[in-house]
């Protein structure tokens, strides 16, 4: 088939590379416009397009895709299929009625569970022993189109959201392709989604991140690993902001939510049930480094309180 990949991040590269090396005939990409990006703000291009300029395909940078020069660009193209991860835009019903076998997203979940921006996140979040990817066509409603291909994937008890997405990133490249060999050869038919286990995963903002020391430590642990790497999970010191690494539930003797207890090699913080022994720190201009290096560099000692309750 002819196909024309949409994606944006970096997440999206291992199925772009994966399309580039199927069977299928890769005739162009369409991604987000140029970004500011660094110190400088200068505009920089997704790691989607450089990855496509590399490969030497066209490039489609659409404002949005609801723009009447786009959807020419895209006619003119021919695509009998699109497949999707991470584009960052809504599709208009203009655009989906271009492709004769539509727009076939690659979605982080396993669906109908966690539809929306950020299902690796709150998957983990939520303490889900297992998770996977979802290749479906794309409809109107968000992420509730017809299904074509699920696999799954167990979330290990250290995994963030960088590490799991990683995985699935990878994983679910092959499934991408072989929803699109399955639709090429008649082979693969989409089948309605369940009504019943519809949950929704909206972007996790940074008021979200800020850790609440008086819940128990399991959900402190589940909650830094969503937030890692991004927004990253923080609290407060000495009334400056501090982004917090992955921590560890230990079984120590219980302190107070958020007082700290500073041993020679390592840093533990109070929670809502036994403590928890923090892995990295990053204080506000400073570079992240081990919690004990933190500590030793801004002398720290036994009893002192991080932050206040998560935001309202």
């Amino acid at each position: 088939m002819r196909v024309v990949f949409a994606g944006t991040p970096e997440v999206a590269v291992p199925a772009l590379d994966a399309i580039a090396a199927s069977r299928h005939e890769l005739v162009g990409v369409v991604t987000r416009p140029d970004a500011p990006s660094g110190r400088g703000r200068k505009l920089v291009a997704s790691p989607v397009a450089q990855r496509a300029e590399a490969l030497g395909v066209p490039v489609l940078k659409p404002e949005h895709p609801r723009d009447p020069a786009f959807q020419a660009e895209l006619a003119q193209l021919r695509p009998d299929a699109c497949p999707v991860v991470a584009y960052g835009a809504l599709l208009p019903q203009s655009a989906l009625d271009l492709v004769p076998h539509g727009w076939i997203n690659l979605h982080f979940s396993v669906l109908p569970s966690w539809r929306g921006a950020a299902p690796v996140q709150h998957s983990l979040w939520a303490g889900d022993e297992v998770t996977g990817a979802t290749t479906f066509r794309i409809v109107k409603e968000l992420d509730a189109g017809p299904i074509f291909g699920v696999m799954t994937e167990r979330i290990r008890p250290t995994d963030t959201a960088g590490d799991l997405l990683e995985r699935l990133a990878e994983g679910g490249s092959g499934l991408l392709v072989q929803t699109l060999d399955g639709i090429e050869d008649g082979s693969l038919e989409a089948r309605e989604q369940p009504e019943d286990g519809v949950s929704f995963a909206p972007k996790i903002l940074v008021d979200d991140a800020q850790v609440d020391w008086t819940r128990p430590a399991v959900a402190i642990d589940r909650q830094v690993r969503a937030c890692t790497p991004a927004p990253g999970a923080w609290s407060t010191f000495e009334d400056e902001r501090i982004k917090i690494g992955p921590v560890t539930p230990t079984d120590r003797p219980q302190l107070a939510p958020g007082v700290l207890e500073v041993t020679k090699n390592a840093v533990f913080v109070g929670t809502g049930t036994t403590p928890v022994q923090l892995g990295e720190v990053k204080a506000f201009g400073k570079k992240q480094m081990a919690a004990a290096d933190w500590a030793r560099g801004v002398r720290l000692e036994s009893g002192v309180r991080l932050g206040g309750q998560a935001l309202s």
